[in-house]
């Protein structure tokens, strides 16, 4: 796979006849035997590493599972997509022994890059021949997770929407989408897994975490260990704090999980004084944000903010007297069956978690059983798990981020279509984290479609898969149903 580019333009260029095609060609070849030279293992902040990978004759960072393109700006120097310089330095005989990112040198560790990093540039493995191995569809697993599955097909989801998707995605047209789930009419019907990820693999969620955290909140309303309109600042227990205004004294739980602080605090505007990346350099990301000055009344006001999500998390710490995995391992994944080594979340809101982002970690099926819960109310199969009060409070509108209307950590997303009806408009609930990480639920379809992806800090392609392949193959299916 590593020198898959080298052979491909090897080839060109022996059935080229243009002395200058060729010249351009020898260029290109030079250029990615050059950036061959800077492929490795890195240390990288907070005691992590990094890998340094060239693809394509491009030349890539991955670090927790993301890949960010580097642009080149000169021999021994690249830089990321902040415009951040990114030196390499060499050794006495050229090599490549570490480069350097905001002043801070990062050593080389190693020239080998594990094939699994490696897998994160090709959905699927190819033929000798550099063709796509054609795609059969299979029924799901069967698992003993309480997630039924059935095939596609008959009076559910088309086999040409499975056979298209999929597709898609293995040529490269739908890129970095890492798994696709579709779950319909109570059963599971497509489960395929892209770019080295499988069944048992869990993945970085980001911002998707702020519906876990908001169903860990409910389980703590659920238990009268706090209200949602219970004013929160004195629960953090700081002796002083900043900015003091009397409107500080009204914020609530509801305020932080509607993004309704009144805070200073938008992760859409870098100047922002509660912008996320600012809070992840600080040493206590809860006491950023409670001494942030009010810029407007709490609950009128929507603003992203991530900081707000990360205060309510601690909240239920602070009321349960538990670790928040704790809690969330007894009121939420064990009764989903969701065991303790199938997840990971880490949350330690200061600085040392400033490249994990306090996020959790889920296998796709276990992102499938978050949205049967919420599509059911809150139960799972007999037992009601989160109250379906809290369900439809978090699942209401409550107030406007973005433009889109939003709930308590739960997105309201709607999408315009074409089916053999017509035009109509589809209203979904979603789960979404950065980088393609989603659970729509589509109530008026009986749908859940799960994906997680590694388009970060760009534009994923599974809305668009949303709106012109999956909800109208599911419409008219429905249409020729009736």
């Amino acid at each position: 796979m590593k020198y898959s580019v080298l052979r491909l333009l090897c080839c060109w260029l022996l059935i080229l006849s243009s002395s200058t095609s060729a010249q351009v060609l020898r260029s290109t070849i030079e250029s990615v035997h050059a950036l061959n030279g800077y492929e490795g293992e890195f240390t990288y902040r907070d005691g992590g590493t990094l890998y340094m990978v060239e693809h394509a004759g491009k030349l890539f960072a991955i670090t927790g599972e993301a890949k960010y393109g580097l642009r080149f700006v000169k021999k021994d120097q690249f830089a990321n997509g902040a415009g951040d310089a990114l030196p390499f330095m060499s050794d006495g005989q050229g090599q490549i022994v570490g480069f350097q990112e905001r002043g801070v040198t990062y050593p080389k560790l190693s020239s080998i890059v594990p094939e699994i990093v490696r897998a994160m540039f090709d959905a699927r493995s190819k033929n000798v021949d550099g063709s796509h191995v054609s795609y059969q569809y299979q029924v799901p697993k069967k698992m003993q997770d309480g997630i039924a599955v059935a095939s596609v097909g008959g009076e559910s989801v088309p086999i040409d929407l499975v056979k298209t998707l999929v597709n898609q995605i293995i040529t490269g047209n739908s890129p970095d989408v890492r798994s696709i789930l579709i779950y319909h009419k109570g059963a599971l019907r497509l489960e395929e897994y892209f770019y080295g990820y499988h069944r048992e693999r869990f993945h970085q969620m980001r911002s998707l975490t702020k519906s876990v955290i908001s169903l860990v909140v409910g389980a703590a309303v659920d238990r009268g260990m706090i209200r949602v309109d219970e004013p929160v600042l004195p629960k953090f227990e700081y002796a002083t704090i900043e900015n003091p205004d009397p409107r500080k004294s009204k914020i609530n739980l509801r305020h932080m999980l509607s993004n309704q602080s009144g805070l200073a605090c938008n992760d859409r505007d870098s100047n922002s004084p509660g912008n996320e990346v600012k809070m992840y350099e600080t040493s206590d990301w809860i006491k950023m944000f409670v001494d942030l000055p009010v810029v407007a009344e709490p609950g009128t006001v929507g603003r992203y903010c991530s900081a707000g999500m990360i205060a309510s998390a601690r909240i239920v710490e602070r009321v349960t007297s538990m670790s928040l995995d704790a809690f969330a391992t007894q009121t939420l994944f064990e009764p989903l069956g969701i065991s303790a080594g199938d997840w990971k979340w880490r949350f330690q809101p200061d600085h040392s978690q400033r490249n994990e982002f306090g996020q959790i970690y889920l296998r796709p099926r276990d992102m499938l059983k978050l949205g049967i819960l919420i599509q059911q109310g809150g139960r799972w199969h007999d037992k009601q798990v989160i109250s379906s009060e809290w369900i439809s409070a978090a699942t209401a509108r409550q107030s406007t981020v973005d433009g889109s209307d939003y709930g308590l950590g739960i997105w309201h997303r709607w999408y315009q279509i074409q089916s053999l009806s017509g035009e109509r408009r589809i209203e979904t609930l979603m789960l979404s984290g950065n980088g393609g990480q989603k659970v729509y639920i589509v109530p008026s379809f009986d749908l859940i479609v799960v994906f997680t992806g590694g388009s970060f800090n760009s534009e994923s392609p599974v809305n668009k898969i949303m709106a012109s392949l999956i909800l109208p193959a599911i419409a008219d299916a429905n249409a020729r149903e009736k």
